[in-house]
């Protein structure tokens, strides 16, 4: 019997991967995918190749196409989802500006972020749901492309990466409102652009004309050009369906949006989220986002850095992977024998100014120490992000999922649990964005939420002989976290 199939696509800061699932059972049918090259720049800058983004799509779509067969016949529409804000930015040509896409952990606006929290913070938090960040793509293009950039006709497109996707099949510009609020453009209030976010980065001619239309996720943007579809092997005139952030993707995939659940990704970024409904006053949180649906947010502790932390400690001493650093961290006691790290390799959202280091290295400590301290103190600070969002009545007490290409590992989330105290569904699959992308595309075309079932998790409980020791760490990290908040505010003014 024909079952329909949809294509879920997913481009984070450093990869890109398309699925095929099933309709109705969900199952994966087809996958490709594999790293987007970036490359770091003086001052902290990140980027990465519109040519290598546009090669990662056509390959990993070919590839899909190729493992299906003749039941590409069978696919109905596709959906695209990626990482929230960094600057993906179109000349007059509808070329990326400088061939390159700037990535959300890019720190070169960080001074500028911090000048603007100074003098309109409170208000831009109230207005948009979060305080000026060095990812924002309005602070990214005021400090790369300078305040008259849209008046010398240097910026004729601003997108998101998903949106950046969406118009490469398509050739049409659209995108939601996640991606709109996660980036800080959004009024909370009305579901529009804000002025005052434009007007407060200095960039106040950007809005006009330069941002895509907003609309609901799932909504079909366009089909895919015959150009595409012969590059990629699928059917032309195939819908291409706007999704939404890689976050919210991912709680669509595994349900949690339905139940109240909080979600730990253990991604490039430190990102922890739940959905919960519209508060007054505002819980002072890191982010609240306006996603589309009346009469409720998504709300976030973030971080730039979670196993961003891990794979740096890879680069640095030279293990061949970052699952090797894992693998090395375990041979090593909880707590390094006294080692601590400071998860803050691509800066710090909380405290703001945080940087990485080591505190209370000696010369007996070898890099297994190093790599033990790295993925204590990741998981920690996913705990601790968590417990915040808690700590506002946010989320169903206990109910946590982990997400992302760490939570494949069972002993980071064995880990996480330990550090919150009570057990932690794991989705170790990594394909949950991928797979909420499918959703919005099945949506598109009139199918339920269940259309490509959520994916398939296990449950992880923590030891309980070990609940004391973990506890007593986590303590240790958050006093340690908290006492050099102060430092961290006079380096920044020193670095500024």
């Amino acid at each position: 019997m024909r079952t329909d199939i949809f294509i879920g696509i997913d481009m984070g800061s450093t990869g890109l991967k398309a699925v095929a699932f099933e309709g109705g059972s969900g199952s994966p049918l087809a996958a490709s995918g594999g790293a987007l090259p970036f490359f770091r720049l003086p001052g902290g800058g990140c980027e990465l190749s519109g040519q290598a983004i546009r090669s990662a799509l056509v390959h990993a779509l070919r590839n899909v196409a190729a493992q299906l067969g003749p039941r590409t016949a069978d696919v109905q529409a596709i959906g695209c989802t990626g990482h929230g804000a960094g600057l993906y930015a179109l000349d007059a040509q509808h070329q990326l500006i400088g061939g390159c896409a700037v990535a959300s952990t890019d720190q070169r606006a960080g001074a500028r972020a911090r000048a603007l929290a100074a003098s309109h913070g409170p208000a831009l938090f109230e207005e948009v749901g979060c305080q000026p960040w060095s990812g924002q793509p309005t602070l990214i293009a005021a400090e790369l492309f300078g305040a008259d950039a849209v008046q010398r006709g240097d910026i004729h497109r601003l997108l998101f990466a998903k949106d950046y996707l969406t118009w490469l099949l398509t050739g049409e510009f659209a995108t939601d409102a996640s991606d709109a609020s996660t980036a800080g453009l959004l009024s909370l209030a009305s579901g529009t652009w804000s002025r005052l976010a434009f007007d407060a980065a200095g960039l106040p001619d950007l809005a006009a004309g330069t941002l895509p239309p907003i609309v609901p996720t799932g909504t079909v943007i366009g089909t895919l050009t015959p150009a595409q579809a012969l590059d990629c092997g699928l059917p032309a005139g195939l819908p291409v369906t706007v999704g939404a952030i890689d976050l919210l993707a991912s709680l669509n995939a595994v349900g949690a949006e339905q139940r109240g659940q909080a979600v730990a990704v253990l991604g490039t970024w430190c990102v922890n989220a739940v959905i919960g409904p519209v508060a007054e006053p505002k819980p002072p949180v890191g982010a609240i986002v306006n996603f589309g649906e009346p009469g409720r947010r998504l709300y976030l502790e973030n971080s730039p850095s979670s196993m961003a932390n891990v794979a740096w400690l890879a680069r640095a001493l030279q293990f061949p992977s970052a699952a090797a650093v894992v693998d090395c961290a375990m041979t090593v006691p909880l707590g390094a024998d006294g080692l601590r790290f400071l998860p803050f390799i691509n800066g710090g959202g909380s405290p703001p100014g945080a940087s990485a280091g080591f505190i209370g290295l000696k010369g007996h400590h070898d890099r297994s120490h190093m790599a033990r301290a790295v993925v204590d103190a990741v998981a920690a600070l996913h705990a601790r992000h968590l417990l915040r969002l808690a700590s506002f009545g946010l989320g169903v007490p206990g109910l946590v999922a982990a997400l992302g290409g760490g939570a494949r590992d069972v002993r980071l989330v064995r880990l996480l649990a330990s550090f919150l105290g009570h057990p932690v569904e794991r989705c170790g699959d990594d394909e949950t964005g991928a797979r909420g992308a499918a959703q919005y595309a099945a949506r598109s075309q009139g199918l339920a939420h269940d259309a490509v079932l959520p994916a398939p998790c296990d449950v992880v409980v923590p030891p309980a002989h070990e609940a004391q020791a973990h506890a007593d760490f986590y303590a240790g990290f958050n006093d340690l976290v908290d006492s050099l908040s102060p430092a961290f505010a006079v380096r920044a003014k020193e670095t500024a």
